[in-house]
């Protein structure tokens, strides 16, 4: 396969641009689409961080409870909604529906919720039941006590998932082949990193000291940086929906791909049955599974991280501000990646291009762990005195490469492969598989994580009381994943090569140009 796009293409153009000049109506706007939408995913990553980390009696505490009780309840109504929707309309309209749902939210939040939180959350009452419960509840409490800030959490943390896993690379795995894939969706990576990027200086931007006393919003910096911060994403959502709706007019609907995207044969099915229909196929499973692990093992790090930037940077502005370094340097590597290695490793083995991550993960990961447990032992202290740091700034740096290089390779390896996997799939199992795994998936392995901190947080109280359990844990998800890798990696080559057909007892009769999965392996 190389060598015929090198042939086709040339040798450079083959690495860096390998796109046919008829290619361009598609693919670019799928790019920006995909960078913009990248662009609020990263901005409401550091949004919503130092929203509820730096909030009132709040702190890394109270994220498991938000992931346990406020989002994966909320995921998998969106499931139901999505669900519903794609039974009565259009994939398009769909899309406007949920763009502008999120949109409206955000607007609701900046001018509505946030000026009027004094009032709107329940500080007495929170207090009183603090005084009552063990303080293994703070975070419980906190979520209450920060009613708004939770829902904008919540809806932060669901445009991951409504609007650019089952959204955008739904219809990107509808409007591609596989073929067409293994070109675009490299590049697509590369222009979601430099959306990352151009998020972190953004967020840096907005984070900073000074007051604009001519603008009649907030009492300080931090209030107009939420204004600015909550206008950037409206604008890049609008801009996003404009770009969509030309692709659809001008390009779908007069191109042979339309007429399956405008008139899809409608499969309806309840959010029960979507379940059982992702239970009946090993090969779902598996996509399942590399979601479920990748979400989980990103969680049980990620709060003990958070932990310790709240611990050096208790300022909403600061916190923002150092989460926008990182997603700066993590879009540079991101970038790096997706440019030198995602499309011409994927073109060669979808096994070990979806392996990486999970090594990356589990490298880095390790070293962040054996950091945190012994960064006061004096083998530790040497290296900090040497570096001429703390072990808190240097135990940081440690959580700060790991999250940068997982999250690096998860939106060029780790996405570019799981969006490959549904595309030999028919009609019905890309949808409701798809809708299945990437609504409630990544959600149960978020939330799994966020139990595993809750259960340990009402035990021990503090986030770094449980570390040493929590590495443990991290060690059997990260082995998890691996297996699950290889063996979708065997069966997604079967499927494409032709060696094997499969198909689901629910599926609709394969048309004769189709290629179905199955379960039969």
């Amino acid at each position: 396969m190389q060598s015929n796009n090198t042939a086709e293409f040339g040798k450079w153009r083959s690495f860096f641009w390998p796109i046919h000049r008829w290619e361009l109506r598609k693919f670019l706007p799928l790019f920006l689409m995909f960078a913009l939408i990248a662009f609020n995913y990263n901005l409401l990553r550091a949004y919503k961080d130092s929203m509820i980390m730096t909030a009132n009696h709040s702190g890394a505490e109270t994220i498991p409870f938000i992931k346990v009780w406020a989002i994966l309840p909320s995921a998998i109504l969106l499931t139901f909604i999505f669900t519903r929707l794609t039974n009565r309309f259009s994939r398009e309209k769909v899309f406007y529906i949920m763009m502008l749902i999120f949109l409206a939210f955000f607007f609701i939040f900046a001018f509505v919720l946030f000026p009027s939180q004094d009032l709107l959350h329940p500080n007495h009452l929170s207090d009183r039941l603090q005084a009552m419960l063990p303080s293994g509840f703070k975070g419980l409490i906190a979520l209450f006590r920060n009613w708004t800030f939770t829902l904008f959490y919540v809806m932060s943390e669901l445009w991951s998932t409504a609007i650019l896993s089952v959204l955008f690379w739904g219809f990107a795995n509808e409007v591609t082949s596989v073929g067409e894939a293994k070109r675009y969706y490299g590049l697509l990576m590369i222009g979601a990193n430099l959306a990352g990027i151009a998020s972190g200086q953004v967020a840096i931007l907005f984070s900073g000291d000074i007051f604009l006393s001519w603008i009649p919003y907030g009492k300080n910096a931090w209030d107009q940086s939420v204004l600015f911060l909550s206008c950037a994403i409206i604008f890049s959502g609008i801009l996003t929906i404009a770009i969509f709706r030309w692709l659809n007019i001008q390009v779908l609907r007069h191109s042979d791909t339309a007429q399956s995207i405008q008139q899809p044969e409608k499969v309806k099915m309840s959010m029960r049955k979507n379940f059982a229909y992702l239970a009946k196929s090993k090969y779902l499973i598996c996509i399942a599974a590399i979601v479920v692990s990748y979400n989980l093992a990103m969680n049980l790090i990620e709060v003990v991280w958070k932990n310790q930037i709240k611990n050096l940077y208790p300022n909403p502005s600061e916190y923002n501000a150092y989460m926008g370094e990182v997603m700066t340097w993590m879009g540079v590597v991101a970038t790096v990646v997706a440019i030198f290695v995602t499309n011409n490793v994927i073109r060669r083995s979808w096994t070990i291009t979806a392996l990486i991550p999970a090594f990356i993960t589990l490298i880095t990961g390790l070293a962040f762990f054996l950091f945190t447990l012994f960064g006061h032992t004096e083998s530790s202290l040497w290296i900090s005195s040497l570096l001429n740091t703390t072990p808190l700034m240097l135990g940081l740096a440690f959580g700060s490469i790991q999250n940068s290089m997982s999250r690096a390779c998860k939106y060029t390896l780790f996405d570019a492969t799981k969006e490959m996997a549904f595309i030999p799939l028919s009609a019905e199992s890309k949808l409701k598989g798809k809708a299945a795994i990437d609504g409630v998936g990544s959600r149960i392995g978020k939330s799994g994580g966020a139990v595993v901190h809750q259960g340990l947080l009402l035990v021990f109280s503090t986030v770094a009381a449980s570390t040493p359990y929590i590495g443990g844990i991290f060690l059997i998800v990260i082995l998890i994943w691996i297996l699950s890798a290889v063996s979708l990696g065997k069966q997604f080559d079967a499927l494409v090569t032709g060696k094997s057909k499969l198909v689901i007892p629910s599926d609709p009769v394969p048309k004769p140009s189709s290629v179905l999965m199955s379960e039969g392996a």
